[in-house]
């Protein structure tokens, strides 16, 4: 008697998958770039202060640590498919409660819930890109990235024309509609997912043992990790009104970190731990930056529209670029395409801050800070997946949480202090007479500041009102200059370790099983952008 063939294994569709990992990413790219777009309603209808904004621009970042690192630790347990059912889930609902905000709470609300989601999709999408494509992983996962840039464009400009449309509707009412426009996205990758195979991590193929995955990620990984997310914890209790005890906080990083390092008894690979420090750096040079440049660039430029479309310009540059991430590092190497963009960003956010309203020159020093941003983030997750394979979709993830971790509790609110208080400086040094009409006391985690009331703004007579406006555009570009020490520092991070690989006989990629570690195969060295 014939015995029954067993159940043939379910093909993965490698395309579709990618694809809707791709239009996941697009989704958390709409969030960003609409909010972007809406945060001076926001400020208006709500009465925010700038460093309010930024609260509200880190919840719309760091929550995603909370989430991408801790379904790291579960997510090949619970399956990368469950993982998306929440993610979708979770962008919806931040969607209806964002929509339906009342105040500056319920706003954080929804943006941490977003946040949140987001999380969960780069927890998936990272490993599986990186599993699929292993022998071209950096490759491939900046074409994955590229849906990041290539979201803030199309969303960008969907916001944009749906405001040029002559609808007479409120701006409450407006902001609405540009905020919905973050379902169409989120709809497209639930439809492409739905019900497809995901491939098993390559540390679990390997039988790397969950232990060993813990080992390298290592204890002053841990300890890192921890001190972001109890900071994130104490935005959101300020942010509700909560005092938080400096003592609670210490036993909230000192317990799990201790517990931690009883188990794995590892301090962790010293250069990952570098790599996380200079997460802080880059996510907010990158990530930072955008969540204030349409803003800044708006007002100096007098034009709303403007600042969104120097954001949607640099975020459009990013994505063409990406696709060609392969063939760059062939030549350079990963970690010398960071230390090129490094340098590039830097050049670019001082132009930036020296520009003026000249749009000519606004243009060029985009370009530059624009092609000196696009590489970061996903050469970043290629050189740890290919650096540290035994972390598996810890490590890979954890780079990423904490350089979200770190911009949202710390750069985008830096970032709003900074313009708080340079505004303040400036009206000091240029109208002492008004400042003490527009401004008004507040305190925050970083210290008390003084910021711009916007009631009390409104309420100088025309000619005041144009002596503070030019004062406030004008710190508010210098701020770039601040920034632009950040990429300088993250450029002598990468000149120090090309160093270190030189000295090792140059830069290869670490592999568990299965194929060689050399050339072409993982620095991405493809002919063409993508493959069909």
């Amino acid at each position: 008697m014939a015995t029954a063939a067993a159940p043939a294994t379910p093909e993965i569709h490698r395309g579709r998958v990618f694809l809707g990992c791709f239009m996941a990413l697009v989704a958390t790219a709409f969030g960003f770039i609409i909010r972007a777009t809406i945060i001076d309603d926001w400020r208006v209808q709500f009465n925010l202060s700038q460093t309010q904004i930024g609260y509200i621009q880190g919840a719309g970042l760091y929550p995603f640590a909370i989430s991408i690192i801790l379904f790291s630790l579960v997510v090949d347990s619970i399956g990368y498919g469950v993982s998306m059912i929440f993610a979708f889930v979770g962008h919806l609902l931040s969607l209806v409660i964002t929509l339906t905000a009342r105040d500056f709470a319920q706003l954080y609300a929804g943006q941490f819930l977003f946040a949140l989601s987001n999380g969960v999709v780069e927890a998936v999408i990272n490993p599986v890109v990186a599993t699929m494509y292993e022998k071209e992983k950096t490759h491939y996962l900046n074409i994955l990235h590229a849906g990041w840039p290539g979201g803030l464009v199309l969303g960008g400009l969907l916001a944009l024309l749906l405001g040029a449309v002559p609808l007479d509707v409120s701006t409450a009412v407006m902001w609405r509609l540009k905020m919905a426009l973050v379902a169409l996205p989120t709809v497209a990758y639930g439809i492409l997912l739905f019900g497809q195979r995901f491939p098993v991590q390559e540390r679990v193929a390997a039988g790397v043992s969950y232990l060993e995955m813990l080992s390298e990620f290592g204890t002053a990984s841990c300890l890192i990790t921890c001190a972001l997310l109890v900071t994130g914890l104490n935005q959101i209790l300020e942010v509700f009104g909560i005092a938080f005890p400096l003592w609670l906080a210490a036993v909230l990083v000192v317990v799990p970190t201790a517990l931690f390092a009883a188990v794995v008894r590892s301090f962790g690979r010293p250069m990952f731990v570098l790599l996380l420090l200079v997460m802080f750096l880059l996510a907010t040079t990158e990530l930072g930056t955008d969540s204030w440049i349409a803003d800044i660039m708006g007002s100096v430029l007098q034009s709303e529209n403007a600042g969104d479309l120097v954001l949607v310009y640099t975020s459009l540059i990013m994505f063409v670029l990406r696709f060609f991430a392969g063939p760059i590092v062939h030549v350079i190497s990963p970690l010398g395409l960071l230390a090129v963009s490094a340098a590039l960003a830097t050049v670019g956010l001082v132009s930036l801050s020296y520009a003026g309203a000249a749009a000519g020159m606004v243009f060029v020093a985009a370009t530059i800070y624009g092609v000196g941003k696009t590489f970061f983030w996903p050469t970043t997750l290629g050189v740890v997946s290919e650096q540290f394979p035994k972390g598996g979709a810890l490590t890979l993830n954890a780079i990423a949480g904490v350089g979200m971790l770190a911009v949202g509790t710390l750069g985008n609110p830096l970032i709003g202090m900074l313009q708080d208080r340079s505004i303040d400086r400036l009206l000091a040094e240029r109208a002492p007479e008004l400042r003490e009409k527009v401004l008004v006391e507040k305190s925050a985690m970083l210290g008390k500041y003084y910021a711009l009331d916007e009631k009390k703004l409104g309420s100088l007579p025309p000619q005041q009102r144009k002596k503070v406006d030019a004062i406030v555009r004008e710190a508010r570009q210098a701020t770039l200059r601040q920034i632009a020490v950040l990429p300088a520092i993250m450029f002598i991070c990468y000149v120090g370790l090309i160093v270190y690989f030189i000295q090792r006989g140059g830069y290869q990629a670490q592999v568990l099983t299965g194929h060689s570690a050399e050339d072409e195969e993982f620095v991405g060295g493809t002919e063409g952008p993508i493959e069909g």
